[in-house]
C-alpha cells in the first residue's frame, strides 16, 4: 500500500525504456518531454459523464529523464516537471494513489505519452487541456495497469 492513496501515498518509481518491436533502442532525437495521466477506469461519479476518474497527471517531465522517482514532489519541480490536474490539481497539483472503495477490485492506468514539444500549460489546466496540446507531438506511448480494492476492515 506504499504508493496507494489510503496508504503512504508516494508516486512509484518508474524506468523509462525505449524499444523498436522487441529490440532495446535509443529515444528519438525529437523526444523533449513525457506526460503521465494516472486514471481509474471503475470509478464514475453518480449523474457524472465523466467516463473515469483522473488521480493524477504529470508533464514536461524532461526528455533527458531515464525515468520517475518514487515520491515525485508538489507543484511544479526544479527540472520543469509540471504535477497537473488531477484530484488533488491546480497549482499545488499531487500524485494521489489508488484508492478504491469497498467492492471490487479497480483498475487504474497510468499512461506514458513521449512528445516532441514542451507544452505551454499552467498547472491548473484540465486533463481535456493537456490532450489538446499533447494532439500531433506524440512520439512513442506506453501504459501500465494495476488493480486495487479496498483492504478489508
Amino acid at each position: 500500500m506504499h504508493n496507494a492513496g489510503v496508504g503512504d501515498n508516494k508516486s512509484p518509481a518508474f524506468e523509462f525504456h525505449w524499444s523498436l518491436g522487441n529490440m532495446p533502442t535509443d529515444a528519438p532525437a525529437t523526444l523533449k518531454t513525457y506526460a503521465v495521466i494516472l486514471h481509474d477506469v471503475e470509478n464514475v461519479g453518480r449523474g457524472n459523464t465523466t467516463v473515469d476518474t483522473l488521480h493524477w497527471t504529470a508533464f514536461n517531465i524532461p526528455g533527458t529523464a531515464k525515468g520517475l522517482p518514487e515520491g515525485l514532489g508538489a507543484g511544479t519541480l526544479a527540472d520543469g516537471t509540471t504535477n497537473g490536474p488531477g484530484i488533488r490539481g491546480g497549482a499545488t497539483g499531487v500524485y494521489f494513489g489508488p484508492g478504491a472503495p469497498a467492492g471490487p477490485f479497480h483498475h487504474y492506468i497510468f499512461e506514458f505519452y513521449a512528445l516532441d514539444t514542451k507544452l505551454d500549460l499552467p498547472a491548473t489546466a484540465t486533463r481535456d487541456d493537456l490532450i489538446k496540446a499533447m494532439d500531433g507531438h506524440l512520439i512513442g506511448k506506453a501504459a501500465y495497469v494495476g488493480r486495487f480494492h479496498a483492504p478489508p476492515q
